[in-house]
């Protein structure tokens, strides 16, 4: 391409393009105005965390529900107008939000709290005990109430099989006569409780708010208010806006999926110069988001993980039922034998079926046995053939996937 057609390029998207006038505006990240179809829950939040603003303490909660459904967007909402009315008022009501799959250890979540209060900590080096240390001094010292959001925070529980860091959150109070902690934790799952000592449990529940998925009409309101600010008038079809809602609520009422099929369309449509947003161009976008999520992840995998995704591969395949974290491992193990890998701890394999849970790669549901104690048991959580693919240039493992593992129905083994 010639630099005078790459320049018309970037001067379409200056210009405004003729598709969109703002395509932030369809990203999940962004704060709308209103939230529309998730009224109760704000109210329930706003009531919960409103006695901040008289310095009274507030119960700790509890928010759950799928991927999607608006729980962390409704919670920053609240907070966002909480801290502006706190400043209207002279209240001190400090805030803090950390995402703890990405945040990852211990040590990084306490970490930001103390920074949110002003605490200046090094990224590592430290004991966790002095780090609570400062952020209790620092709390105490600012005399504020703190509202701390840990979202994603079943990633923390399950990686590192360890609730002491919520326990001594939601423990961290009566230890202080000045300021106070509140924390509102936020899980996509609803097993997450499961993990939890029956302590940490009462403490982190005071309240509960569910989040449920959001019906094809609601997401299509949802898609509309966003769609008529993000488009340029006439550009979208409503047939696409219909197919977009419906499509994400087939499969559990993701709004997130819903904005992401709406722009990835209207950068489709834009590329080809198409004066309209078609359901054409919504399909071709369906295709797109689901393949570029599936195979980035996939690509991204370490060996063991890659090892592990086929031992549960091998397993549905022949017994079409969800496999026992035990089964999974005593083929994981025989994978590793065949190509000459040395096999990995099953308490280590056990952290990596929670990581590739926290994906969305495989879906492993804790089953308890009573006294017996619990388990998991596992399935799939994308298509045996998406495997297959992202794997099949990966010398290293290509060949396990035509291996027959000992252990299987109607497999010998080699």
């Amino acid at each position: 391409m010639s630099q005078q057609g790459l320049d018309l390029i970037f001067e379409q998207i200056l210009s405004g393009g003729l598709v969109f006038r703002d395509r932030n505006l369809l990203r999940h990240d962004y704060m709308p105005a209103t939230l529309p179809h998730r009224e109760e829950q704000i109210r329930r939040l706003g009531s919960v965390l409103a006695p901040a603003l008289s310095r009274e303490r507030v119960s700790n909660l509890f928010a759950y529900g799928k991927t999607g459904t608006g729980k962390t967007i409704v919670t920053r909402f609240v907070l966002d107008r909480l801290q502006r009315k706190a400043k209207d008022h002279g209240r001190a009501v400090d805030t803090s939000y950390v995402n703890c799959r990405l945040a990852g250890t211990n040590y990084r979540v306490i970490a930001d709290l103390c920074r949110a209060l002003g605490e200046d900590v090094p990224f590592t080096g430290l004991a966790v005990g002095e780090l609570f240390d400062r952020l209790r001094n620092a709390l105490q010292s600012r005399e504020s109430a703190f509202l701390v959001v840990l979202d994603e925070i079943d990633a923390l529980v399950k990686r590192s099989d360890d609730d002491s860091l919520l326990y001594e959150l939601t423990r961290i109070n009566e230890r202080l006569d000045g300021g106070w902690i509140g924390v509102i934790g936020i899980s996509n799952d609803l097993h997450f409780k499961d993990f939890l000592d029956p302590r940490v449990l009462s403490s982190l529940g005071e309240e509960e708010l569910v989040f449920k998925p959001y019906s094809s009409e609601e997401l299509y309101d949802i898609l509309k208010d966003r769609a008529e600010q993000a488009f340029q008038e006439g550009v979208l079809d409503d047939g696409a806006l219909r197919l977009c809602s419906a499509l994400a609520a087939g499969e559990h009422g993701d709004a997130r999926r819903a904005l992401d099929l709406l722009r990835v369309a209207g950068e489709i449509g834009e590329r080809a110069k198409e004066e309209r947003i078609l359901e054409s161009h919504v399909r071709m976008a369906q295709q797109k988001v689901e393949h570029d999520r599936v195979t980035e992840v996939l690509s991204s995998l370490p060996l063991h993980s890659r090892i592990l995704l086929i031992s549960v591969l091998h397993l549905e395949s022949a017994r079409k039922e969800s496999s026992v974290t035990g089964d999974v491992y005593e083929v994981y193990r025989g994978l590793c034998s065949a190509a000459a890998v040395e096999p990995l701890t099953q308490r280590r394999i056990s952290g990596l079926l929670n990581e590739l849970d926290i994906m969305g790669i495989i879906n492993a549901r804790v089953v308890s046995f009573g006294r017996y104690g619990r388990t998991k048991k596992i399935r799939l959580g994308v298509e045996p053939q998406a495997v297959k693919s992202a794997f099949g240039n990966d010398e290293l493992v290509r060949g396990l996937l035509e291996y027959a593992p000992r252990g299987l129905p109607g497999h010998q083994g080699r």
